[in-house]
């Protein structure tokens, strides 16, 4: 048995992160962040599996330094979860 929540959602507009629906009528997307270093491939892209196989629908990625941006550019070839860059620097 539900009840109503008393939680009243926003209206918003909706749109897509890679293949996810965000926002509007779309059900609530997952989302995390890893907290590995960035230019650490392996352990980014590790990571990020783990994340997608427990639920998660969105990746954050922190990109605070150029050698970071690099990395992101082959992490997102070894994964096919969308991906958010956190970039950190000008």
């Amino acid at each position: 048995m539900q009840t109503a929540s008393p939680i009243k959602r926003r209206k918003s507009r909706q749109i897509m992160v890679g293949n996810v629906p965000v926002g509007g009528d779309a059900p609530i997307a997952v989302q995390s962040m890893t907290n590995t270093e960035t230019t650490d491939v392996a352990a980014t892209v590790d990571q990020i599996q783990r994340l997608q196989k427990v639920g998660a629908d969105l990746v954050r990625v922190s990109i605070p330094s150029m050698d970071a941006a690099e990395a992101f550019g082959a992490i997102r070839k070894l994964v096919d979860i969308p991906l958010i860059a956190d970039i950190h620097f000008d």
